[in-house]
């Protein structure tokens, strides 16, 4: 309707203001004729008295000159009639204009002197009228006196009325007629036919119907039905060639690998380093607080788990900010150190942040404004101007250390995630020639939900500094495009899923993260083994089911939601008390941030209290340990728990659930998945849960725990096999392939 008022208005516009000229040029010529009339009457009339008058000013006969003057009381529009003697006195005068005679009447004196008829509107009372005066002189043309004829002049003004209000009436007739005939036509001709279009060319292009497109016209529309008919078959034609090769291409596809991947590195890249920037750094030293001795540490995080074993294949250099607080310690006068410690494989190179920087950039901008934004987890985001300029400031800081690094051609940047939105587009200011691509790691909301945010546009421009945009499911490349769409002047391609802005292009595609698995049997595995018997000593779970949570304390997470979950299942089922023990691994994150900290307390609580409900003197059903965990040390966690839950509220992938997958090289264990994740997307195996439905969640419990071995099994080879063939090094090596195909020749 928009569309149409827009197309509309300015016609009727232009045809109200053409009407409304019109009717007044109308107006002004009926009322000259009428005041024409009205003159060429009253001087009419006073011409047809004249003899009279002059007769009776001749011989003083002052009763014909009041009976000439009483005769205009019964004529229609002829208000009254005066008789002048040669003096200018009254000597006769209609009774109804009785008062005429106080008025003041300046003009008779030069009448009187110049002899002149004149006739002009007169104001009486409340009214106007017409006054004709005629001088009447004798055959010597010596002057005997006046008649003044007064004429009405409100039937004018009453026809000029009644002018307009036919005007207006016709105007407004007019006007929704045109209104009415443009919505219809509009429908018709246009609205109508390109609805058709639509609704053919969406059947057609997937192949749903072959019959030809509904619009027979020759004209504009008809070129235009004609090219979408090309466009429809071409891409019909492209989605069965693009189906047919990635059959061909599974069909015949090995398992990715560690030395395939550095194949494809060679065979792309050559002698190019990949330079891969993120926050979060894959080692970081910090001080042990219980020694006081430094270590190197493996943050938690799912970008470090996926980066790092790409970076270990292929080599390159990682940008990443130093926040362990011995790091400066261990670099060298360039800030770079080489990783992993024992088995160097790759470049570090840290950024230094100062406390105000990290703190606008780091917990402000980034994890109170952007981190909630992108996650349907209720929780309001934050946005502050001190935040945007430190959140800028940094970036600019990474995109000055990522250009000292740059090679002098064709060099390939892979940055990380939603701290670093404008980094694409300050590194291509300087660099033109850099192939840049953002894998995001998080979701992308909706179109609406990012609005929200008041550097919006900023923070899409930067994003579209890369030529390669990556997202874990589909449906976040979709929410992307629209925003891009929706917020920003651009071109949308959905045929090539890219963005043009200022003629430059960038691509959009999916990319589901993985791990790299522990996909083969484990060489430490008997290491591995004495470590689960030390664990179940400790927490004393031999005989008992054990169920595994691993997670950063974060409210996406769903901690809370899991531990009234396990409450529940415990309230619902008594007779597994004694014998389900839960452990929950959480790394604490961001506890500067009060939404974290707030967090901490309320699931120390909740577990506090479920423990002292459900528990006796030998057995507790929640066993917390919050402290960091590195890979290894959750891997034995992994191999023994019978069941692990991942019950994130929104998640772009979720790491966890594949770790888990992947390291039950038995095929054991249950994975309790939630819906929200994009990992539920890929293991359909899994048992999937709402985490909001308390209820649903405990009997998925149930179902895990009651699950028969065989279809554990089935289950788990399913989901293994999964995550074998989308591996971590599949993931890297179709970014890579993806981005190498966009070097510029």
């Amino acid at each position: 309707m928009r569309r149409v008022l827009l197309f509309i208005l300015p016609i009727l516009i232009i045809v109200s203001v053409a009407f409304t000229l019109f009717g007044f040029f109308q107006a002004r010529l009926e009322e000259e004729k009428l005041t024409d009339d009205l003159k060429r009457k009253a001087r009419t009339v006073a011409e047809s008295m004249e003899l009279s008058v002059k007769h009776v000013l001749l011989t003083n006969d002052l009763k014909n000159a009041n009976y000439l003057a009483e005769k205009f009381e019964t004529r229609e529009r002829l208000q009254g009639c005066a008789i002048y003697d040669k003096d200018g006195n009254i000597i006769a005068l209609t009774k109804r204009f009785a008062d005429w005679k106080e008025k003041d009447r300046p003009y008779i004196k030069d009448i009187i002197a110049n002899k002149i008829p004149r006739g002009e509107l007169e104001k009486f009372k409340d009214y106007q009228v017409y006054s004709y005066i005629l001088p009447v002189v004798d055959d010597e043309g010596q002057l005997l006196g006046m008649v003044e004829v007064i004429h009405d002049t409100s039937y004018v003004f009453a026809r000029l009325t009644e002018l307009w209000r036919r005007i207006s009436s016709t105007l407004i007739i007019l006007v929704i007629v045109i209104f009415v005939l443009s919505i219809l036509l509009h429908r018709q001709i246009f609205a109508l036919p390109i609805q058709r279009l639509t609704d053919w060319f969406k059947f057609f292009q997937r192949g749903e119907t072959d019959e030809a497109h509904p619009i027979r016209e020759k004209g504009d529309l008809g070129k235009l039905a004609s090219e979408v008919e090309q466009a429809a078959l071409s891409l019909r034609v492209a989605r069965r060639t693009i189906s047919d090769e990635a059959s061909a291409r599974l069909e015949k596809e090995e398992i990715w690998t560690e030395s395939k991947l550095k194949d494809l590195i060679r065979a792309k890249l050559g002698e190019k380093a990949l330079i891969v920037v993120s926050n979060r750094e894959p080692y970081m030293h910090v001080v042990d607080e219980a020694t006081g001795l430094e270590k190197c540490i493996r943050p938690a995080s799912g970008v470090v788990t996926a980066i790092h074993p790409v970076l270990c294949a292929c080599g390159g250099t990682w940008i990443a900010h130093g926040a362990g607080n011995a790091d400066k310690k261990f670099v060298n006068s360039k800030d770079k150190l080489g990783v992993p410690p024992k088995d160097i494989r790759y470049i570090l190179k840290r950024v230094w942040l100062n406390k105000e920087e990290e703190d606008g950039y780091y917990y402000g901008f980034s994890n109170e404004g952007l981190w909630p934004l992108c996650h349907n987890t209720h929780t309001r985001p934050i946005f502050r101007e001190l935040d945007w300029q430190a959140y800028k400031k940094v970036n600019q800081k990474f995109a000055d250390s990522v250009l000292e690094e740059l090679p002098a051609k064709h060099p390939f940047v892979f940055i990380q995630d939603y701290h670093f939105t404008l980094l694409g587009k300050m590194i291509k200011e300087k660099r033109p020639d850099a192939i840049i691509a953002l894998f995001w790691h998080i979701p992308w909301p909706t179109p609406e939900a990012f609005s929200i945010c008041p550097y919006r546009k900023e923070i899409l421009e930067g994003i579209l500094g890369c030529d390669l945009i990556g997202f874990h499911v589909q449906n976040h490349c979709n929410n992307f495009l629209d925003t891009v769409n929706r917020l920003l002047e651009s071109r949308v391609d959905i045929e090539k899923f890219s963005i043009v802005r200022s003629e430059k292009e960038t691509f959009v595609r999916a990319f589901p993260i993985s791990v790299n698995g522990h996909l083969s049997k484990d060489v430490k595995e008997s290491s591995v083994k004495q470590e689960i018997d030390k664990i179940k000593k400790e927490f004393d779970l031999e005989g008992k089911t054990i169920g595994l949570g691993v997670d950063r304390i974060d409210y996406t997470k769903g901690i809370v939601e899991r531990v009234l979950a396990i409450d529940r299942f415990l309230e619902k089922y008594p007779q597994y008390k004694k014998k389900f023990v839960f452990l929950q691994l959480a790394a604490p994150s961001r506890v500067h941030i009060k939404r974290y900290h707030d967090l901490m307390a309320e699931i120390d609580e909740l577990i506090e209290k479920t423990n002292w409900k459900h528990s006796d003197s030998s057995w507790k059903p929640i066993i917390y340990l919050k402290r960091h965990f590195s890979l290894d040390e959750i891997e034995p966690f992994y191999k023994m728990a019978d069941l692990c839950i991942v019950s994130s509220l929104h998640d772009g992938m979720n790491l966890v659930a594949k770790e888990y997958v992947a390291t039950k090289s038995d095929s054991s264990g249950v994975l309790i998945l939630s819906q929200f994740t994009g990992a539920a997307r890929e293991l359909t195996e899994a048992i999937q849960v709402n985490p909001y439905s308390i209820e649903e969640f405990a009997d998925s419990i149930k179902l895990a725990l009651q699950m028969p071995p065989d279809e554990k099994t089935r289950r788990m080879e399913k989901m293994r096999k999964v995550i074998s063939e989308n591996n971590v090094y599949r993931w890297a090596g179709n970014i890579i392939t993806e981005l190498t195909a966009l070097r510029k020749v």
